[in-house]
């Protein structure tokens, strides 16, 4: 539903080159693009203050909205209006960062005109720094030059271009005849001056998607086929496109402060890398047949490991290795819908949690699956985290959602301590790496009798969210078999599942998180990556065709662009939280992965995680 001032977030396309990202709406305005990294301040942010954010439109004159599309097998999007005279494509996209020789700090615009002639229209109002600055503007032999106090762009174009002042912004218009063709470029700090050719730009942009991007085996049977085989390939290109160029660090989401609850407080910045997502993106990333993508990924935060002692590294860092993400708020902007406030940082960055090793662990023998070994220096870092874990795993800490009410003993945080041992006790064994894996398992036994006494609930048939509350759920319960601490035919995890299903689950198919207080006032949606897992959980319990199912339902909240966001409204599915949302694509690719390996279809790879494991000795028993 649009409420006359805001676009859907659903109804949101997004381009990048790989260093930072901009969301394009129905009605061809960027309304969203920090630079010159996804997670630095804002040129245009309407999407977060419809009035002061900024914007950077181009469309028909009469304001009629479009229809977007994603040239197939890219991260090239196109809008398309239709209009009583004719038609008017507007193709939006970046050259990406190190892999075509184009500028990369440029927002290439060319419209199309087909049918009958258009009057085209722009409207260009920077707003630097958040809409902190105003922009003073100049004309030069380029273009329309704009000016904050640490950046600024260059509006090259065509059009007939006049300035506001007492506005501050710029409008124009161009009468573009059928088959006619116009470029407007948006050239940002360091490309005020380099040589563009956007026919070239654009051809090779096209190219170098389509080379990375999922290929299917010539003459195989995909395993990721079936309904959800356009939207995996699709979640690949949304994975490599939140990837920053140099580190390889995966940004959660591009924006930040799009409302959990609309109106409400619930409004996070997602534009970091999170290591609770290593496990699971280095499962899906592989299996795409992306392991150097992997690789770079998991050697990103090894050498993050290497820089601190296991105490101090955080549960998340900027995309460049930045430990400081100070939590501010910007009470200037009225927020997406007037949810307040709109906040930059995240101060989750300072919490501690303790499942953060277990998913690292995660990773790290995820790759040793797809042939990837540690080298000497990277076991160092790995055993010195193992050991820190026997030390701390009986600790209270913030856990996977970070709870903002206080550490609690959270059950799938002493669960991923255990996955920590069991993963270094088999990656030393196989390697013959030097570490102390007696120890080890004793401490892993401990942590396995702990949880199977205090974390499940005799009364409910499930494990819980904490030890101390026997009566708050949590999805993450449908994890124990997935990372192998108990077997799917285990009737603690059957009836974890079953009691997920009766008090979690919404529409069918939507899961929430948890049914317990926060700590926060208001309330959120159903989290898709929830409902990933539960298709998992069924899928690996042999309940293939009732998860298939699920899975099929789940894909038809995904938009027209194969886009989804971090949450979803159960009344009406529209979307809630930061958009698009890498770990709802990532939940997406391992459902389909599991449905598709369920099937019979062969893997590309060794078998993932929940198909090799699920012991309750740990993997090393095999």
């Amino acid at each position: 539903m649009n409420d006359g001032r805001y676009d859907p977030i659903e109804e949101y396309g997004f381009v990048g080159n790989l260093e930072t990202a901009a969301l394009i709406g129905p009605d061809g305005s960027v309304d969203w693009f920090p630079f010159p990294h996804v997670e630095s301040p804002s040129i245009f942010a309407a999407i977060l203050d419809a009035d002061r954010g900024g914007h950077f439109r181009v469309s028909p004159a009469d304001g009629e909205e479009g229809t977007q599309r994603y040239l197939d097998g890219t991260n090239v999007l196109q809008t398309r209006f239709e209009t009583d005279g004719g038609a008017l494509t507007v193709t939006d996209f970046m050259p990406p960062a190190g892999g075509v020789d184009h500028p990369k700090k440029v927002l290439y615009r060319k419209l199309t005109c087909s049918g009958g002639a258009i009057d085209a229209e722009l409207a260009f109002d920077p707003q630097f720094n958040y809409a902190r600055e105003d922009a003073t503007f100049e004309w030069t032999s380029a273009g329309l030059r704009a000016e904050g106090r640490d950046e600024q762009t260059t509006l090259e174009t065509d059009f007939g271009v006049g300035l506001d002042r007492e506005a501050g912004r710029a409008i124009g218009t161009s009468t573009l005849e059928p088959g006619e063709t116009e470029w407007v470029l948006l050239r940002c700090t360091g490309a005020e001056d380099a040589a563009a050719e956007p026919e070239a730009a654009l051809s090779d942009t096209v190219e170098y998607w389509r080379n990375w991007g999922h290929d299917c085996p010539s003459g195989e049977q995909c395993v990721f086929g079936g309904p959800w085989h356009d939207l995996v390939v699709r979640s690949g290109l949304v994975l490599k496109l939140l990837t920053h160029a140099e580190s390889g660090a995966i940004a959660a989401a591009p924006t930040t402060s799009l409302p959990e609850d609309v109106g409400g407080v619930r409004n996070w910045d997602y534009r970091y890398n999170w290591l609770r997502d290593a496990g699971f993106t280095v499962q899906a990333l592989s299996n795409l047949n992306h392991v150097e993508a992997a690789a770079d990924y998991v050697s990103w935060f090894l050498d993050l490991c290497e820089a601190n002692d296991p105490e101090a590294i955080q549960p998340l860092y900027g995309l460049h290795g930045e430990v400081d993400l100070t939590e501010r708020e910007l009470g200037h902007l009225e927020g997406y819908r007037n949810s307040r406030p709109v906040r930059v940082g995240n101060g989750a960055a300072d919490q501690r949690q303790l499942d953060i090793y277990g998913e690292l662990l995660l990773a790290v023998d995820e790759l040793h699956n797809h042939d990837r070994r540690l080298s000497n220096e990277d076991w160092t870092i790995v055993r010195d985290i193992v050991e820190y874990v026997t030390e701390v795993w009986d600790e209270p800490d913030s856990g996977i959602w970070e709870v903002r009410d206080g550490p609690k003993q959270f059950v799938y945080s002493k669960i991923l301590c255990w996955v920590a041992l069991d993963r270094g006790i088999a990656i030393a064994n196989e390697y013959d790496f030097d570490a102390p894996v007696d120890e080890w398992r004793e401490v892993r036994g401990t942590i396995r009798e702990s949880v199977l006494e205090e974390g499940y609930d005799d009364d409910l048939g499930a494990f819980v969210q904490t030890y101390q509350d026997a009566e708050t759920l949590d999805a993450t319960g449908l994890l124990l078999p997935v990372v192998g601490f108990l077997p799917f035919d285990d009737e603690r995890v059957q009836g974890t599942i079953d009691a997920v299903e009766e008090r979690l689950l919404e529409n069918e198919v939507l899961v929430r998180r948890y049914d317990g207080d926060d700590g926060l006032p208001g309330d959120e949606g159903a989290f898709v990556l929830c409902a990933c897992w539960l298709v998992d959980a069924l899928t690996l319990s042999g309940r293939v065709d009732e998860a298939s199912d699920r899975l099929e339902t789940l894909v038809d909240y995904v938009n027209s662009l194969g886009l989804i966001s971090e949450e979803l409204n159960a009344a009406d599915g529209t979307y809630l939280g930061n958009y698009p949302q890498a770990f709802s694509h990532i939940g997406l690719v391992n459902s389909a992965l599991y449905v598709g390996a369920a099937r019979g279809e062969e893997l590309p790879g060794p078998p993932p995680m929940g198909i090799r494991l699920g012991d309750p000795v740990g993997i090393d028993g095999y």
